[in-house]
C-alpha cells in the first residue's frame, strides 16, 4: 500500500535537495558503468506495441517495491510501477507465462493452499487462474483478462484484490541517472468502478492512468479493488480490466475516459496483427533442415516487428526494451544495416528519419554540430525540462559515418541511387562533418570529447563512462579516437567514393578513395601496437594509444582498412581464449586489468559486435573463424527464452557453467541483438549485391556445422526477386536458383 501522505513528502523534499547532490546525481548520465541501476529484469515477460510497451514479472505481477524496471510504459514515462494479484493476501503458483505475440503475455497461475476468513480451505491447484495482458498501442491500452476456474468439488469463496500503482516516473529517474523531478502526484480516486491515478507534471504535461473494471469492487482502499467471487464446482468467471494512458496539456483531458469495446478491441488488435503479418511476410522468408535456424530467424524477425515505432511519419526500429525504446543514430543504422537483405524498406525509413534530425547548428550542450546525425531523442519530463540534453542529443561519434555506410549499402541492393540523390545534401554536410568537426586535435582521425555539461563522456558504441580504458587500469583521457571509428570513416569515404563514381563525379570519387587510403596507411601506423600484436582500443590525449585488447579492432576488418597480415594477426587474437568465451567475442580480454565479466562494456558478449566481427573475417577469408562465432552465438540463443537474443550476455567462459549468464538488465528484445541473426546469416552465405548490375554474387557460401539446407524465398536484389537453395555437397556447398522474378544474375564465387 503506497502512503500517499509520504509520497508527497518525498516530492516535496526533492527540491531540497542541495546543489551538490542535485550535481552528483547528474553525473551519474556521465559516468554510467551500467544502463541501469534497478534489479534484474532478465525474466521480464515483455510486450510492446507501437510506442506502448510492459514488463512484467513471471507471475503477471509488477512489483510495489521501488528499485525495479518493470511496468507499463509511455513517451519515457513508466505510467504503472506496480500492479499485483493477490487471493486471500497469497501469492499466486506460476504454471508457465509466455509471450503469445509481440503484443500478449498469458500468465497461467494456480493456488496454494488457502485459509478463508470463514476457515473453509481452498485445496492447493483446486483453481485456475489465466491472466492474458494485451497490448492496444493505437489507443494506448493494456486489457488484462482475468479468468478464474473453479476445478474443486465444491464451491469456492474467493478473496481477489488487485492493487494498482503509479508514479508516472522519467525512464532516467528510473535507471538511477537522475533524480525525478518534483510534479504533483495526486492520490488514487475512484469514480463508481474506475480507477484514476494522476500526475501534474513539471513540464506541464498532465498524464494519467484510469483502470475500468468490468465487474465493480466489492471494496476499496487507495488504488486496491476487492472482490468477493463465488464459484461452484466447475464454474469459471472473467473479469476485465482495462488500464488506459492519457497524456495532456489540459486538466480536463485525464478525467476518466470509457476504454475501447471489446469488439472494438478485437478489431483493432486483427488489424495491428495483420498488419505485423504483413512486415514479416514481406522479409525474406528463411527455411532449412534446422528448426532451430529457423526458429532463431523467425524470433529474431518477429522482434524487429516489435520494435518498431514511427516518428513524423517514419518508421524505424526502437533500441530496445525498456531503456532504449526510442530513436538511437547508431543502434538504428547499424539494424537497418543487418536487415539489408531481409527488409530493404527499413533502410530507407531509417535514413530519412535521421537526415531530418540532422545537426544544423554548433550547440555545446547538446554536442550538436552541422552534418552530425543525432545520438538519442527523447521526449519525457525531464527532457522537457531541459534536465537532460537529449532533445535531440547529439553524442555520438559513429552514427554520422555509419548514416554514410547505409546509404551506399542500400544502393548495392536496390541498385538505385534514387535516395542517395535525394539525400545528397545530407551526405554532403555528414562529409564536411567528418572533415571539419570530426577531426577535434587536427590528427587526422575522427574524435570526440563532449562539450556538454551532462552529455556522455564515450561516445563510440561502448559508450558507458568506463568503457575505454588503459592496460593499467586507468580511464582514457579525451579527445579519443576509437579505433573502429577510423575503420567506419575509411569505409564511409570509400563507399561515398562508388556513389559518386555511379553519379558520373569521377573526379571527386577518386579524392574521396586517396582520402580513405591514407587513412588506412595512418591507421596501421599509430593504432597497431607491436608488442601487443594487437590494434590499440583507441589514440587519447597527445596520442597516446590505449593499448589494451578489446573487439573493437575486430570493426576494422569489417570496414576493410587493414592489410591482409594485420588482418590476420587481428583474427587469431580476436579467437584466443581470453577473447572468445565460447558464446562469443568479449568485449574485453579477461586478463586485462579492467576485465569484468558483468562491466557492461568490460568484459561482456554483445551479439551485434559478434555478427560484425564475423562478417570482417569473412571479409579476408577467416570462414573458420566466422563459422565459430556463428556456432557460439546460435547455442546462446538457444538457452535463452523464447530462442531471443537480448543485449549482451555475461563474459564468462563456456566451461564455468555450460550455459550462457544473462546480464541482469539487458533489454530484450533489443534492436541490433535482433538484426544479428539475419546479418550472420548473410554474412554466412556470402550474399553480396550488385544490382546496378542486377547480379547476386555468392562469394564462398558456407553452411553452419548443423545445417545440411537453407532455402531463402523473396529475397530482393533491385526489382527483381529470387528463391535460392543452398544444399552441403560433398566438394562444398551446392547452389540451386529455384526461382527468379525479373532480371538478375546468380552467380556463385569459390
Amino acid at each position: 500500500m503506497v502512503d500517499w501522505e509520504h509520497a508527497a513528502h518525498v516530492l516535496r523534499e526533492s527540491d531540497q535537495i542541495s546543489a551538490s547532490e542535485r550535481e552528483r546525481r547528474k553525473q551519474r548520465i556521465l559516468t554510467q558503468g551500467e544502463p541501469s541501476v534497478t534489479r534484474s529484469i532478465a525474466d521480464a515477460v515483455v510486450i510492446k506495441d507501437r510506442e506502448v510497451f510492459f514488463l512484467a514479472q513471471p507471475d503477471g505481477n509488477v512489483p510495489t517495491a521501488d528499485g525495479h524496471g518493470f511496468g507499463l510504459y509511455y513517451h519515457d514515462c513508466r505510467y504503472l510501477n506496480g500492479s499485483t494479484l493477490k487471493l486471500a493476501d497469497a501469492d499466486l503458483d506460476v504454471l508457465v507465462s509466455a509471450e503469445t505475440s509481440s503484443s500478449e503475455a498469458v500468465f497461467q497461475l494456480s493456488n496454494p493452499d488457502i485459509q478463508t476468513e470463514d476457515g473453509t480451505l481452498i485445496p492447493k491447484e483446486s483453481l485456475g487462474i489465466t491472466w492474458t495482458r494485451v497490448l492496444d498501442g493505437e489507443h494506448l491500452t493494456l486489457h488484462d483478462t482475468l479468468r478464474f476456474q473453479n476445478y474443486g468439488l465444491g464451491p469456492a469463496d474467493l478473496p481477489v484484490s488487485l492493487t494498482l500503482q503509479a508514479g508516472f516516473e522519467d525512464i532516467f529517474a528510473i535507471r538511477g541517472l537522475l533524480p525525478q523531478h518534483s510534479g504533483r502526484l495526486h492520490p488514487p480516486q475512484w469514480q463508481q468502478q474506475v480507477l484514476v491515478l494522476r500526475y501534474d507534471g513539471a513540464d506541464g504535461l498532465k498524464r494519467s492512468l484510469t483502470a475500468h473494471f468490468s465487474l465493480a469492487p466489492d471494496g476499496t482502499e487507495g488504488g486496491t479493488a476487492h472482490f468477493r467471487i463465488r464459484l461452484g464446482p466447475g464454474e469459471h468467471c472473467e473479469v476485465l480490466v482495462s488500464l488506459v494512458v492519457a497524456e495532456s496539456q489540459a486538466a480536463d483531458d485525464t478525467k476518466a475516459q470509457p476504454p475501447r469495446t471489446q469488439q472494438g478491441t478485437r478489431r483493432d488488435r486483427a488489424r495491428r496483427e495483420h498488419t505485423d503479418d504483413h512486415w514479416l511476410t514481406e522479409c525474406t522468408q528463411v527455411a532449412s533442415d534446422s528448426l532451430l535456424l529457423d526458429q532463431v530467424i523467425q524470433q529474431s524477425l518477429q522482434d524487429l516487428a516489435a520494435l518498431r515505432s514511427s516518428s513524423g511519419g517514419y518508421e524505424f526500429v526502437a533500441a530496445g526494451v525498456p531503456w532504449f525504446a526510442t530513436l538511437f543514430g547508431r543502434d538504428s543504422l547499424i539494424t537497418a544495416l543487418q536487415c539489408l537483405a531481409f527488409q530493404p524498406a527499413l533502410a530507407e525509413e531509417t535514413l530519412r528519419l535521421l537526415a531530418h534530425y540532422q545537426g544544423d547548428r554548433v550547440d555545446a550542450r547538446r554536442d550538436e554540430q552541422p552534418g552530425k546525425i543525432l545520438h538519442e531523442l527523447r521526449v519525457g519530463e525531464l527532457a522537457r525540462l531541459g534536465e537532460i540534453p537529449h532533445t535531440p542529443y547529439y553524442g555520438t561519434v559513429d552514427a554520422t559515418l555509419l548514416f554514410l555506410i547505409l546509404l551506399g549499402r542500400h544502393a548495392d541492393w536496390t541498385g538505385s541511387l534514387q535516395l542517395f540523390h535525394e539525400l545528397g545534401e545530407n551526405a554532403e554536410r555528414a562529409l564536411a562533418w567528418m572533415d571539419r568537426y570530426g577531426d577535434v586535435s587536427g590528427r587526422g582521425y575522427i574524435e570526440y570529447q563532449s562539450t556538454s555539461e551532462r552529455g556522455l563522456i564515450n561516445q563510440g558504441w561502448k559508450d558507458s563512462g568506463n568503457a575505454i580504458v588503459n592496460d593499467d587500469g586507468s580511464l582514457a583521457t579525451p579527445p579519443i579516437a576509437l579505433v573502429e571509428v577510423q575503420g567506419y570513416a575509411y569505409d564511409a569515404k570509400m563507399t561515398m567514393a562508388g556513389l559518386c563514381q555511379r553519379a558520373a563525379e569521377p573526379e571527386r570519387a577518386a579524392r574521396l578513395r586517396h582520402e580513405a587510403q591514407e587513412l588506412r596507411a595512418r591507421i596501421e601506423r599509430d593504432f597497431w601496437v607491436e608488442e601487443k600484436g594487437y590494434f590499440a582500443l583507441a589514440l587519447q590525449r597527445d596520442g597516446r594509444p590505449a593499448a589494451v585488447v578489446a573487439s573493437n579492432p575486430g570493426h576494422l576488418l569489417w570496414s576493410g582498412a587493414v592489410s591482409d597480415a594485420l588482418a590476420r594477426r587481428t583474427a587469431e587474437r580476436l579467437m584466443a581464449p581470453d577473447m572468445y568465451s565460447g558464446w562469443g567475442v568479449r568485449t574485453l580480454s579477461d586478463r586485462e586489468q579492467r576485465f569484468n565479466p558483468v562491466g557492461y562494456h568490460l568484459g561482456t558478449v554483445w551479439p551485434h559486435d559478434n555478427s560484425i566481427i564475423a562478417a570482417g573475417f569473412r571479409r579476408y577469408g577467416y570462414d573458420d573463424e566466422a563459422r565459430r562465432i556463428f556456432g557460439g552465438t546460435i547455442e546462446a540463443a538457444m538457452h535463452s527464452r523464447p530462442y531471443r537474443l537480448p543485449e549482451l550476455f555475461a563474459g564468462f567462459g563456456r566451461g564455468e557453467f555450460g550455459v550462457p549468464v544473462r546480464y541482469p538488465v539487458a533489454c530484450h528484445p533489443q534492436a541490433w541483438a535482433s538484426g544479428a541473426f539475419p546479418y550472420l546469416l548473410t554474412t554466412m552465405l556470402g550474399l553480396m549485391p550488385d544490382a546496378s548490375e542486377r547480379r547476386l554474387r555468392l562469394v564462398r557460401p558456407i553452411l553452419p556445422d548443423f545445417v545440411d539446407r537453407i532455402e531463402l524465398r523473396g529475397l530482393r536484389v533491385g526489382d527483381a526477386r529470387t528463391d535460392l537453395r543452398l544444399e552441403r555437397s560433398s566438394t562444398g556447398v551446392a547452389l540451386r536458383v529455384l526461382k527468379v522474378e525479373g532480371e538478375l544474375d546468380v552467380i556463385v564465387e569459390t
